[in-house]
């Protein structure tokens, strides 16, 4: 798969699956008729079509042999392709601390191109400070973390935050409502030291950040946060990201895609533009001063 760059295992999970789902309509295999070839169920094939479990090599060459790929370069790719999928991202090292259904996000998160977000209660973590992300850990629904804990979290957040400076660099285009920006986690420092970090963000090139007013009368989005994710390989659809509090989905039918992609276009462009937030995040950090 020469000329691939850097992908993660989630992503190359996706953009196996992918192939495999072709390769089955094409044979006109039904699922059924493909997990009984891997001695499964049809639900494990849609499991594996989409990316979400990981893959045995057994399982991809006996799934080949049934669609009728015998071609020996053919079948080596993809086999490569299993192979690699299987191998962890660096974020399983902070699996103790990360609840399993985030692990796909992290691996999308790695290997995506451009993210653009809408969020109503936290800064994106991307843009969180230590202090603020330290903060955000406290409020975790399922118990309070220890200490320990609270810092694999925030150890986590910062070494995803590297994205934004690799080459070439992560593009992420946040829309965030004001009142995110009012609600003092961690307490008016903390907020205040957030405000001027998102200052600098903002000053990146592949950075953008548009604020939502407070008297903003509504807009599309009504639903909740979410995060739409681009990726530079063909192979990988869009897939949009949506967090509950126990789970998460992550979508790449073509209808929901293009659904979200309209919201976010526009929550863009009913929002002050980009080169308004400077001033209104000046506004809010002199607001918290006084």
């Amino acid at each position: 798969m020469a000329g691939r760059g850097v992908v993660g295992p989630t992503a190359l999970r996706m953009m196996l699956g992918g192939h495999l789902r072709e390769l089955r309509e094409r044979a006109g295999v039904s699922r059924t008729d493909a997990g009984w070839a891997i001695r499964s169920s049809e639900s494990k094939i849609s499991r594996l079509e989409l990316g979400r479990v990981g893959f045995k090599e057994r399982d991809v060459a006996d799934l080949l042999t049934l669609y009728g790929v015998h071609e020996a370069r053919e079948r080596d790719r993809l086999l490569e392709l299993a192979r690699e999928a299987n191998d962890p991202g660096w974020w399983h090292r902070y699996g103790d601390v990360t609840p399993d259904w985030f692990d796909a996000y992290l691996g999308l998160e790695a290997t995506a191109e451009l993210i653009r977000t809408y969020e109503i209660q936290f800064v994106p973590g991307l843009l969180q400070t230590a202090e603020y992300a330290r903060a955000v850990a406290r409020l975790t629904p399922s118990g309070v973390p220890t200490e320990g804990e609270i810092e694999r979290i925030v150890a986590l957040r910062t070494r995803r935050q590297r994205v934004l400076d690799r080459e070439p660099p992560l593009k992420l285009w946040a829309v965030i409502e004001e009142s995110v920006l009012h609600r003092p986690i961690g307490g008016p420092d903390v907020l205040r030291n957030q405000l001027g970090a998102l200052r600098e963000a903002i000053t990146r090139p592949n950075v953008t950040l548009q604020i939502i007013p407070l008297a903003s009368s509504g807009h599309a989005a009504t639903g909740g946060a979410f995060s739409l994710l681009r990726f530079p390989q063909r192979d990988l659809p869009d897939i949009v990201y949506l967090e509950h509090l126990t789970s998460a989905l992550y979508l790449d039918k073509r209808e929901d895609v293009e659904a979200y992609t309209q919201a976010l276009d526009l929550l863009a462009s009913s929002s002050p533009s980009p080169q308004q937030t400077d001033r209104e995040l000046t506004r809010l950090i002199a607001r918290l001063a006084s």
